[in-house]
C-alpha cells in the first residue's frame, strides 16, 4: 500500500512538472517580450526598461530563470502578476471559488441527469447523449439565456449574486457531461444486466427496475466514475467560455486576460492548478473504485 501511494505521488509530481515545463516553453516561444508585457500601457523609456529587467532578473539566462521558477513553485511561491502587480496566489485565490462552485454544480447536474436518462430513458439515451454532446456549450448557454432569462425572466442574465445566477451556467456545462455519462452508464448497465447475478436476481422474483437499481447500477458505475473524474477536470478549463457568456467572475476571465497580456506567472499558475486538479481527481477515482467494488479491495 505504501509503495502504491508513493508511486501515485511520484506520478502526480511528474505530471505537474511536465505541465509546468511545457507551458513555460510555450510562453517563452510566444511573440512579444516580457518587458513589454510588464510595461503594458505605462511609460516606456530606456531607464524604465532597465529597471524592470533588473527587478525581475530578466537579464539572467532562460535556463536559470526556469530553474528559479521551479524552485519558487516548490516552495509555494507562484510569483507576481505582470499585469496586476499582485501576488499570483492572491489573483487566483480571489477568483477560484466562483470557478470551483460553477464546476461542482455542473458536475452535480451532469450526474443527476445522467442517472435519470440511463435508468428511466434507456432506449433514448443514445439519441439524447448524441444531441447533448454534439451541441457546443456556448450555444446551449445562449439558448437557455434566451428562454429562461430574456423571455421568461426566471434567472438573472449575468453575475454571481445568488444561487439562481448559478443554475443556467451550471446546466449549460452539465448537459454535455450528462450526455456522455448517460451513454457510458447505459453501456455498463446493458453488460451488467446480462451477468449471472442479474439472472439470479430475476429468478428470485425481483422486478427489472429493482435488478437495475440494486445490482446492475453498482457495476456500471466504475467506468462512469472514471469519465466523471476526467470531465470535472475539463469543466475547470471549460469555465473560460461559459464565464464569458454569463458574465461571471472566475478563473476564466483571469486566464484570458493573462494570455492576452503575456502575464507569464498567472498563466503558469493556472496550468499548474489545472494539472493538480487532474492529479487529485485521478487519485480520488482510484479510491472510489475500492468503495464501489469490494472485489478490488480483496485483490
Amino acid at each position: 500500500m505504501i509503495t502504491a501511494v508513493l508511486r501515485r505521488v511520484g506520478a502526480g509530481v511528474l505530471v505537474l512538472w511536465v505541465a509546468a515545463t511545457l507551458a513555460y516553453l510555450a510562453l517563452l516561444a510566444a511573440p512579444g517580450s516580457t518587458v513589454d508585457a510588464i510595461i503594458g500601457d505605462g511609460a516606456d523609456t530606456p531607464g524604465i526598461r532597465a529597471q524592470i529587467i533588473a527587478e525581475w532578473h530578466l537579464d539572467r539566462p532562460a535556463v536559470v530563470q526556469y530553474l528559479d521558477f521551479l524552485w519558487r513553485a516548490v516552495q509555494g511561491d507562484l510569483g507576481r502578476s505582470y499585469l496586476l502587480q499582485r501576488p499570483v496566489s492572491d489573483v487566483l485565490g480571489s477568483q477560484l471559488l466562483p470557478t470551483v462552485k460553477l464546476a461542482t454544480a455542473a458536475a452535480l447536474f451532469g450526474v443527476v441527469l445522467a442517472l435519470l436518462f440511463a435508468i428511466f430513458a434507456r432506449r433514448l439515451t443514445s439519441t439524447i447523449g448524441l444531441v447533448l454532446v454534439s451541441t457546443p456549450p456556448f450555444l446551449i448557454g445562449i439558448v437557455l439565456l434566451s428562454i429562461f432569462s430574456f423571455t421568461l425572466g426566471w434567472f438573472p442574465v449575468s453575475g454571481d449574486k445568488n444561487f439562481s445566477a448559478l443554475i443556467l451556467p451550471a446546466l449549460t456545462m452539465g448537459l454535455p457531461i450528462a450526455g456522455t455519462l448517460a451513454q457510458v452508464l447505459r453501456e455498463g448497465l446493458d453488460r451488467a444486466l446480462e451477468e449471472p447475478f442479474a439472472v439470479t436476481a430475476r429468478a428470485r422474483g425481483l422486478r427489472e427496475r429493482a435488478v437495475l437499481t440494486r445490482h446492475a447500477l453498482k457495476h456500471a458505475l466504475l467506468p462512469a466514475v472514471t469519465m466523471l473524474s476526467w470531465s470535472f477536470g475539463v469543466l475547470i478549463g471549460g469555465t473560460v467560455i461559459i464565464e464569458q457568456v454569463f458574465g461571471r467572475p472566475g478563473l476564466g476571465q483571469v486566464t484570458v486576460q493573462a494570455v492576452d497580456a503575456g502575464d507569464l506567472p498567472v498563466v503558469l499558475a493556472v496550468v499548474i492548478l489545472a494539472a493538480a486538479v487532474f492529479v487529485v481527481l485521478n487519485t480520488v477515482t482510484d479510491l472510489a473504485y475500492l468503495v464501489i467494488d469490494p472485489r478490488l479491495r480483496r485483490s
